[in-house]
């Protein structure tokens, strides 16, 4: 199970982060200064670092180099839009990737991915497959019976969320602010209209497995 150690100020995000990253299997350690981060390589084994750029005393971009002078762990880096512009500093450090602050835990998980594969390190979250439901993380890429299928970016989200959480059931309005966030003005017939769309594209077997949990919302269940 490969460790990863999430450095942010911000409790909230640590905590959305670290959610991610345990439903996906991996072991998780944190800090919230560049200091203690830095201690946590020193004596632990630490296989990516989610390093916030923003952050009081330390700077994301300080930490990155001093831990490339005794480490060559991975580091991505987490960064608010406004702070884009910084990045080839940050890569020039040694940073290896970076992820935009608002971003999806799809997004997350597939940077992280590359990173594990480019490294020789396979994670069980690379593949899903559900009935006659193949996805491919890295790829970005759903095959229904072998055959590829080409998906909006939110007909693969939403079609992510119910594979990585087979049998649970979401709201319309849970899915709405997963996918679409807090901010977005639409109601939740926007989620239905994408799943009709979404269960159109995987054909009559696989759209069976998005069931309609009538007065609530959906729910994905191979029923095989």
């Amino acid at each position: 199970m490969p460790t990863i150690l999430v450095v942010d100020d911000e409790r909230e995000m640590r905590k959305l982060v670290e959610l991610h990253l345990h439903q996906a299997g991996h072991h998780v350690l944190h800090a919230d200064n560049g200091e203690v981060a830095i201690e946590i390589v020193q004596t632990s084994e630490v296989d990516l670092i989610l390093l916030d750029v923003m952050m009081p005393g330390m700077s994301g971009f300080e930490v990155c180099e001093e831990i490339r002078v005794f480490s060559s762990v991975p580091i991505i880096f987490l960064t608010a839009l406004d702070a884009k512009t910084d990045l080839v500093k940050g890569l020039k450090l040694g940073g290896d990737d970076y992820v935009i602050k608002p971003f999806t835990a799809i997004e997350l998980m597939a940077r992280i991915s590359a990173i594990f594969r480019r490294a020789g390190i396979y994670t069980k979250t690379d593949q899903y497959k559900a009935g006659i439901i193949e996805h491919d993380l890295i790829g970005r890429q759903i095959s229904v019976n072998h055959a590829k299928i080409q998906l909006t970016l939110k007909e693969y989200e939403l079609l992510y969320i119910f594979m990585k959480h087979e049998g649970k059931v979401f709201s319309r309005e849970q899915l709405l602010e997963r996918i679409w966030g807090l901010d977005y003005e639409g109601g939740t017939r926007t989620v239905d209209t994408h799943i009709k769309t979404l269960r159109l594209k995987l054909g009559e077997q696989a759209a069976k497995y998005i069931e309609t949990v009538w007065g609530i919302g959906y729910r994905f269940e191979v029923l095989e």
